[in-house]
């Protein structure tokens, strides 16, 4: 069961298109998995065990006829709980939406599903994708497989937690201020917010509609760009749906990363807020070990973080109190404290400083993309330190925002989260990849370029059974 628990993506596909393994079987492995661990991890808020196995079946019985749907073929997913599945509740983690059931799938449940991946269930959320981890809430806060003594990261708690304990190989998480790459980060796993536009958004609670992104999470990068082949492309029922061409992202992934031009944004970690020291290592560590594998290394300076951060809080806080004022005059007290206190303080921005932000936003838009113009990505620091102890509020809330990932929410960019070691204390530490708008394919490249020269993603946690 450990064996097929940490099977990649890639590594499970050629079995099952081979029929060396089955489906059910892959599936069954999994959900008894989770049977001996989740009861410590809380990463499920609801198991669909009968719906995955209906879908094992029939892509077993696909597979035996020749209809082969590509690699995400027999592939079991979860899904973070603010994303819609057809007659499932979409709870959002809340009690607000206990029992807002789902009429259709979200785009991007469909896309998965018609590829063929089987959905194992619903995953755990911060609160609205928004709070953090909260002990007031109808479900528990899903843990960090390393350490269930410690946050996972958040929101997409459960999504980074479930891929880290070998759950299932792939989830949706979704990003507004970095919430796919913040438990990616924490659980050592990889995990991308793609250019804003490229993965439709329909069928998914919105947070701020002009900052959200949905993305994949798994526990290497060959995986995620698989997965992104599966869920980008163009979807008229989001506004804010892009056009763009969709390359094939595994195309380019062993091309390595000799010739090309890398920028490391050294000020967020160093100056603007001053990350532990375990975690500036690691960054710098990288950024010598792809000089070595030929890539050209300049540092790049942007506006300060603290910019970047004021901005996107703003903008953020804004637009969800829009979403949710009137749920929070009408039913305040279901919300969890956390979350009530955090989406009310969105009615204290006036109109002028939305509109302010707005506009200091299109400078910092502009400002980076003149930074990046002779760049291929640039890396820089995802989280500033491990993750905290869960029951400590304080140091929760002190560390949370300690981060360099809004500011990629706010370019839109592509910003992809790889591990880059661990700490002292045995947590996952990370950096960010970061690409220019819709070469998704190129932050890929020079993460799998990293991976390859380190091999991180190979390591996995010991987890301590519920029984």
């Amino acid at each position: 069961m450990t064996d097929l628990a940490y099977l990649t993506i890639s590594e499970a596909s050629a079995l099952l298109r081979d029929r060396k393994l089955s489906p059910v079987e892959y599936t069954e492995a999994l959900l008894k998995r989770a049977d001996a661990h989740d009861g410590l991890l809380n990463v499920y808020i609801r198991r669909m065990d009968d719906v995955a196995l209906d879908a094992a079946r029939r892509a077993e019985a696909e597979i035996a006829r020749g209809e082969w749907k590509g690699p995400m073929h027999g592939i079991p997913f979860g899904l973070k709980d603010i994303v819609d599945v057809e007659g499932v509740p979409t709870t959002a983690h809340s009690k607000i939406l206990a029992d807002n059931v789902a009429k259709s799938d979200a785009e991007v449940t469909r896309r998965l599903r018609e590829a063929g991946g089987v959905l194992t269930g619903k995953l755990a959320t911060h609160e609205f994708a928004l709070g953090g981890p909260s002990f007031d809430l109808p479900w528990p806060p899903a843990r960090n497989p390393w350490n269930r003594d410690h946050h996972p990261g958040g929101s997409s708690s459960g999504s980074g937690a479930g891929v880290a304990a070998g759950f299932f190989p792939a989830a949706i998480g979704t990003d507004t201020g970095g919430s796919v790459r913040n438990p990616a980060s924490c659980t050592g796993i990889v995990g991308m917010k793609a250019t804003y536009g490229r993965v439709s958004r329909a069928g998914v609670i919105p947070l701020a509609f002009s900052l959200d992104h949905v993305g994949p999470m798994t526990r290497t990068v060959e995986d995620n760009a698989i997965m992104l082949n599966v869920i980008a492309g163009h979807d008229p029922a989001d506004p804010g749906s892009a056009r763009a061409e969709k390359p094939d992202f595994t195309a380019g992934l062993e091309k390595g990363v000799k010739g090309l031009r890398i920028g490391i944004i050294r000020h967020f970690y160093t100056r603007d807020l001053e990350a532990d020291p375990e975690m500036a290592q690691a960054i710098e560590d990288a950024a010598s070990l792809l000089a070595r594998e030929g890539a050209e290394i300049r540092e790049v300076k942007v506006a300060p973080l603290q910019d970047f951060a004021t901005c996107n809080r703003i903008i953020l806080m804004s637009e969800a109190y829009a979403i949710h004022e009137k749920w929070l005059q009408e039913r305040p007290r279901d919300y969890g404290a956390l979350c009530r206190e955090r989406i009310a303080a969105g009615a204290f921005y006036r109109a002028v400083d939305y509109i302010k932000a707005l506009r200091w936003r299109g400078v910092l838009v502009r400002q980076f993309n003149e930074a990046m113009a002779d760049l291929d990505v640039v890396i820089t620091a995802s989280s500033m330190e491990p993750p905290a102890p869960i029951e400590h509020a304080e140091e929760v809330e002190r560390t949370y925002p300690r981060q360099a990932r809004a500011p990629f929410n706010l370019t839109g960019s592509p910003a992809m989260a790889v591990p880059t070691g661990f700490s002292s204390a045995g947590m996952p530490l990370s950096m960010q990849i970061v690409g220019k708008p819709f070469d998704e394919a190129m932050v890929y490249r020079v993460g799998r370029a990293y991976e390859r020269a380190t091999n991180w993603t190979s390591r996995h946690p010991t987890l301590a059974s519920a029984a």
